[in-house]
């Protein structure tokens, strides 16, 4: 039986309409879903599940002429595994109750990274010296006003000095620090509510001097995501001898690739397509 997205992509490629005609289709019938969402829904990065969503895709079982529920029976309930950000960091708990401090939740869904590119420095003395992050974020529904940024320090990190820096198109709201986990979270704000389907950029730098020593370095995705690109750049006099890209999905899947240190040493990493889970380089030192 095939995937509910890669059957809906078929049927719309095999009728040649639009996914705007679809929209129009839908709306005729009082069905609103916008072209961003069937987009999502055809490429596999969201999929319909709330009570609208699966009337409109009953719906569209008749304009794609195919037979009745061939789409809906796709969509029947998954087995609910634990929460997704539990089954790629073991703090979870803490985790969703500084969320909670913040007003936000673990399965937070009303934005969608589209896109992600991050530089990491290692400095001479081994440790990470800066992160810089550009991402491209699209609200899936209305009022999205900020970014919650996440980030895991090593077991001997002071959170206190962890410092988070709003670069560009975007300002810091409250910050929660855990000692205990090693766990930070900030709100990154917008400077306006984002309406459905819209895009906003923003650029943000954090930094942690605990000045450990670094083998790898990974960024959690909780949510189907776009792209990822990571750059992780070496200084010259601390050169690992051996680097790899790996990634761990939450469903228990993982891979692991070598990578070679380029001339300007560094070295990257493109993802596409992301599910849950866990990306990243790592490295040995001599």
């Amino acid at each position: 039986m095939p995937e509910f997205h890669v059957a809906l992509r078929e049927a719309v490629e095999a009728r040649g309409l639009t996914l705007e005609r679809l929209r129009h289709r839908l709306e005729e019938r009082g069905l609103r879903v916008g072209v961003s969402s069937l987009s999502y829904w055809q490429s596999g990065l969201r999929r319909p599940e709330r009570p609208e969503s699966i009337k409109a895709v009953a719906a569209l079982e008749e304009i794609l002429a195919l037979p009745p529920t061939s789409l809906t029976s796709l969509l029947r309930p998954r087995r609910r595994g634990p929460a997704p950000y539990a089954a790629i960091m073991r703090q979870a708990a803490v985790l969703g109750r500084l969320l909670e401090e913040l007003g936000a939740v673990v399965d937070d869904r009303r934005l969608h990274i589209a896109a992600m590119y991050e530089t990491v420095r290692v400095g001479a003395d081994r440790g990470i010296v800066r992160r810089e992050t550009v991402q491209v974020v699209q609200a899936h529904e209305e009022h999205a006003d900020r970014y919650v940024m996440i980030y895991r320090g090593d077991p001997d990190c002071d959170v206190e000095r962890v410092g988070v820096a709003a670069l560009e198109d975007c300002r810091i709201g409250r910050i929660r620090r855990d000692a205990a986990t090693c766990l930070v979270v900030a709100e990154l704000l917008f400077d306006r509510a984002l309406r459905a389907g819209e895009t906003h950029v923003l650029r943000y730098a954090l930094t942690d001097p605990c000045g450990a020593e670094a083998r790898e370095y990974e960024r959690g995705f909780r949510f189907p995501a776009g792209q990822y690109t990571l750059r992780v750049g070496f200084d010259p006099a601390a050169l690992p001898v051996r680097l790899r890209r790996y990634a761990r999905r939450a469903a228990g899947d993982e891979s692991v690739e070598e990578l070679t240190l380029n001339s300007h040493q560094s070295a990257h990493l493109t993802a596409s397509s992301l599910q849950p889970g866990v990306v990243g380089i790592g490295w040995d030192w001599p």
